[in-house]
């Protein structure tokens, strides 16, 4: 389905044709979505093994919301629970990034093995702060980023903190701010991510240069299906359609993040914790390290969406889960 196909979907609240739909999922969508950080937590024994409660307690928050928040004791084969917890959850499909490890999971630390200086010319291997985005958004279609597991496996010594915003909440306040702008965002030719030169070490000893990448920002899975979105704050990087429209929509897409503050839920994520989403906006203040026991958060990042979480909304219980 192409992008610019969403806003011309045949009925559905993703359709701009269809305003009856779009204000009843809505209507929905605001009265169900979490009022704060603690009602996405889920307490969990044990990552690696789920309880039949413990699984549907996070996937009845990620129908609603898009992401629950586990909290489990802090263990030593975090990296085994990252992908067990996945698979539970019917994500299978790692998006094996060049820069993650050899089981498919990244470490996100200022003091990765090797490779640590090409990986601090990324910011998510720094301590710098990180704007809002989602993952992957310089993946070509094919590698559409659709779920991530984010699991603390070492708080930093201060600082670290995410927000979460549920990407549908801020596609509703844009639409309602002015339905142009979403028009304007399922443009297929709305976000440019230039050509990059090789990088030494990237697929190989030589490097692979990236091809420049053009898509819009809202798109669906499939006729019908869920809302994804595909976005960054950052200016580096990342060039945006010229027309007048676009350019209005990004605007104003930048001043409703920045003050959305009833859905942007803070979170400081503590060992043992971790974020499941169906690829949410989120962002990450800047922090500090102890000496010795840098900030590790583990990323595994997938190609699938939450198993139980697709979005029918035909039916008039939403959602039903799939």
């Amino acid at each position: 389905m192409s992008a610019s196909q969403v806003s011309r979907v045949e009925g559905g609240p993703f359709s701009l044709e269809d305003d009856r739909a779009y204000r009843a999922w809505r209507d929905w969508k605001l009265e169900h979505a979490p009022a704060s950080a603690q009602a996405l937590i889920v307490e969990v024994r044990d990552p690696k093994a789920l309880s039949a409660s413990e699984r549907e307690a996070i996937v009845a928050r990620c129908r609603v919301a898009n992401m629950a928040v586990y909290a489990s004791p802090a263990r030593g084969d975090a990296r085994e629970a990252v992908r067990l917890l996945g698979a539970q959850l019917g994500l299978r499909r790692l998006d094996a990034n060049w820069l993650a490890d050899e089981d498919g999971v990244s470490s996100l630390s200022t003091a990765g093995a090797g490779g640590a200086a090409v990986r601090g010319e990324y910011i998510p291997y720094t301590d710098r702060p990180i704007r809002w985005h989602t993952d992957g958004y310089y993946n070509p279609p094919e590698r559409r980023i659709d779920a991530m597991v984010l699991h603390c496996a070492r708080a930093a010594a201060s600082g670290g903190e995410n927000r979460v915003l549920d990407h549908e909440i801020a596609y509703i306040r844009l639409r309602e701010l002015d339905p142009a702008h979403v028009a304007a965002l399922v443009s297929a030719d709305a976000m440019r991510i230039p050509q990059r030169a090789a990088v030494p070490g990237e697929s190989g000893a030589g490097g692979k240069a990236r091809e420049a990448r053009t898509g819009p920002v809202f798109s669906l899975r499939e006729p019908g299906g869920d809302l994804h979105m595909r976005y960054t704050a950052r200016t580096r990087s990342i060039e945006w359609s010229g027309d007048e429209a676009t350019r209005a929509a990004v605007a104003a897409l930048s001043t409703l993040l920045a003050a959305e503050t009833r859905h942007a839920h803070s979170l400081r994520m503590e060992p043992g914790m971790g974020l499941v989403c169906n690829n949410v906006l989120h962002d990450r203040s800047g922090f500090s390290d102890t000496n010795g026991q840098p900030r590790l958060m583990l990323r595994a990042r997938y190609l699938d969406r939450i198993e139980g979480t697709r979005f029918a909304w035909r039916d008039a219980r939403y959602p039903i889960g799939v």
